[in-house]
């Protein structure tokens, strides 16, 4: 030897996970007019990002941000308090995934994604788990709540910029 340590190794990209390629956060008020606008902007930022409006990842993902959004809202509520709605979307070898993170401050009540057979509702996470690629919940780690999240992959390859 040369007498010189050696050089770090550095991880390749295939051990990297992929950088996300674009992000969007954003509070809304805990009502159902909060949700429409959630689910509505998630649709224009989806399809700017490239997953173009009336395909089916776009519809999918649009359909998982209306039920997690709905849910917030009826069963995450507390009264003077926001949900908040994040898209991330990272490059895949396939193409994109996109995962979807709603967040609520009330910690207590964790989704059920097989509601009671008597129920009048409670089918909106058996959607969510049909569409989506995976999903779960965690607690929130910067204040009371629970986020509860789904990633899909689109398939398509995200707009740059």
């Amino acid at each position: 030897m040369n007498g010189k340590p050696p050089l770090p190794v550095r991880p390749t990209r295939a051990t990297q996970p992929p950088p996300p390629t674009h992000h969007f956060t954003m509070r809304f008020s805990s009502t159902p007019r909060g949700a429409r606008l959630a689910r509505r902007l998630a649709g224009e930022r989806l399809d700017a990002w490239g997953v173009a409006y009336g395909t089916d990842a776009h519809d999918a993902l649009t359909l998982i941000v209306a039920e997690l959004c709905a849910n917030a809202v009826c069963h995450g509520r507390v009264p003077g308090r926001d949900f908040r709605l994040g898209l991330t979307v990272a490059r895949t070898v396939g193409g994109a995934a996109v995962a979807v993170e709603v967040t609520d401050t009330r910690g207590e009540k964790l989704p059920a994604a097989v509601p009671p057979a008597d129920a009048d509702g409670g089918r909106g996470l058996v959607l969510v788990a049909a569409l989506a690629d995976d999903w779960g919940c965690y607690p929130r780690f910067d204040g009371p709540g629970k986020t509860v999240w789904a990633t899909l992959g689109t398939g398509h390859r995200p707009a740059r910029g």
